[in-house]
């Protein structure tokens, strides 16, 4: 799936109603993989690149009648991380940064949700957790978002949208190789699509 470039989603924000009390318990989402992925770009001697890094697994929970406890586990796949640049992305995927020999994987784990304004998740919420990459786990803050599909009755929460943006150091988890050319900061969008458990 494109990286959320796609402005019709945008659109399409899910307003995810505050249910009362009677609602049912969290629901249990699966992820579509071939419409998910990681979009994240750095500074390259002063050129901006951009790649991704497609999701292998997702647990996600949306807890329609307090959506502060909603949760998400993200893992991705390090070694099939794409860059436009080759040699970039060789450098990348070698022991100086991520070493995905070692480190396969690239996990985020919630801890919690902070809603939104009016109690919505649909905009302005942040999803605080840890991430791991190369075994080393640190507390990070996500920017998040969830939308229905486009078309989509507002009732119709079958299939929805997750977007998770923010910035990572590549310092503070041990992947600081080729500092003399790669800028520290990597900026992150994660995009999901999901469907409901049956």
């Amino acid at each position: 799936m494109p990286l959320l470039t796609r402005r019709a989603l945008l659109a399409a924000i899910l307003m995810l109603p505050a249910l009362g009390p009677a609602a049912a318990a969290p629901t249990r989402y699966v992820l579509d993989r071939d419409r998910s992925e990681v979009g994240f770009s750095f500074d390259l001697a002063g050129t901006r690149l951009r790649g991704t890094m497609p999701v292998a697994r997702a647990e996600v929970l949306v807890d329609l009648s307090d959506l502060s406890r909603s949760s998400v586990e993200v893992t991705l796949d390090v070694a099939r991380a794409r860059v436009a640049l080759p040699l970039a992305r060789q450098a990348m995927l070698g022991p100086d940064i991520l070493w995905a020999e070692r480190y396969p994987e690239i996990c985020f784990v919630s801890a919690r949700v902070r809603l939104g304004p009016q109690g919505r998740i649909s905009e302005g919420a942040k999803i605080v957790g840890h991430q791991t990459i190369r075994d080393v786990t640190r507390p990070v803050t996500l920017r998040a978002a969830l939308y229905r599909q486009p078309g989509s009755a507002p009732e119709d929460l079958d299939f929805l949208e997750i977007r998770l943006t923010g910035s990572v150091s590549r310092r503070a988890y041990g992947a600081s190789g080729r500092a003399d050319i790669v800028r520290d900061r990597v900026d992150l969008d994660i995009s999901a699509t999901i469907r409901r458990a049956e």
